[in-house]
């Protein structure tokens, strides 16, 4: 292995594990009883806009689900018969869809819902998104648990559990084997289930700050009918989300930097709380592909 350790992170996918390095990337999956892989390389920024604090965090969100979408459609065509293969309409579809769902569950319906039941972002703005902040976190909270009882996901799950094990191990310096694997927790920090509600939190006091300045601006909108003017404010939520996905981005990276600290415990604490639905013990066969996908990463990375 390198003796400098380098910045990794990485997902589950069907059967199988990403690793992502700083330049590189590895897709691992069982197939029968081999292991099959593929690298790709993660676009270089040469912009020091691009690296800007916040500005960062949607960036390599961005570029993480347009490779985390990839590596996912790639493990499911190696589970298909030889012949079978996923075409783009159908990937672009699946994409779509999945954006769409999101959307209508997770902003749309608690927004929906905290209007319904009487309370409004225009009079009590911090009521409102506390609530609405609320409603949209059980909603994930119930989404997670109901795909956990599903079978192919508990499966990718454990390889959840895997990838975050083999990380661990290469960043305690260890030798990468299924033995030493099997000694690490299966809870990791900057794990994206912990971005995921830190996401939410953060979506929360955005809104609460910044629906009063904005109504402020354009005081015009409370003259408005009520379904323009929150039809507005709910766009106005969608245009946020990189700045929320920034912000994000850089308290996940920094409360991973310092999470032996006390106080830092409190915040990561519901994120790690999560992670015992999202990750799951793997099987020895599991945790292989995961050191197999570390590996391969480390590999490419050392090569130009």
């Amino acid at each position: 292995m390198q003796s400098k350790k380098i910045s990794i992170g990485g997902q589950a996918v069907i059967e199988g594990v990403l690793i992502r390095g700083p330049k590189k990337y590895v897709v691992a999956v069982r197939k029968g009883k081999k292991i099959v892989y593929k690298n790709g390389k993660i676009p270089s920024k040469s912009s020091k806009f691009l690296k800007l604090p916040v500005i960062r965090g949607f960036v390599n969100l961005v570029e993480m689900l347009s490779i985390g979408t990839k590596a996912l459609m790639w493990s499911a065509e190696q589970q298909l018969e030889k012949d079978e293969k996923i075409g783009k309409k159908e990937m672009a579809f699946s994409f779509i869809f999945a954006i769409l769902f999101g959307i209508g569950i997770f902003v749309a319906l608690p927004y929906i819902i905290t209007n319904f039941i009487g309370f409004y972002e225009e009079t009590k703005p911090l009521l409102f998104n506390l609530i609405d902040g609320a409603v949209r976190i059980i909603f994930f909270l119930l989404y997670i648990v109901a795909i956990s009882l599903m079978k192919d996901v508990k499966i990718m799950f454990r390889y959840h559990g895997a990838e975050h094990k083999a990380i661990h191990c290469y960043e305690n310096g260890k030798k990468l084997s299924v033995a030493n694997v099997k000694k690490f927790t299966t809870l990791h920090p900057r794990c994206g289930t912990a971005f995921i509600m830190i996401v939410l939190v953060v979506a929360i006091l955005t809104f609460s700050v910044l629906t009063p300045v904005i109504l402020m601006i354009f005081p015009k909108l409370l003259s408005m009918h009520a379904f323009p003017r929150r039809l507005i404010l709910i766009l106005i939520r969608f245009s946020l989300f990189p700045l929320i996905a920034g912000i994000s981005y850089e308290f996940l990276k920094f409360s991973a930097k310092y999470e032996n600290k006390p106080i830092m415990k409190i915040f990561i604490w519901p994120g790690l709380l999560m992670q015992k639905i999202t990750t799951q013990e793997p099987s020895n066969r599991q945790i292989e592909v995961a050191i197999y996908s570390l590996k391969k990463l480390l590999q490419a990375e050392k090569s130009k």
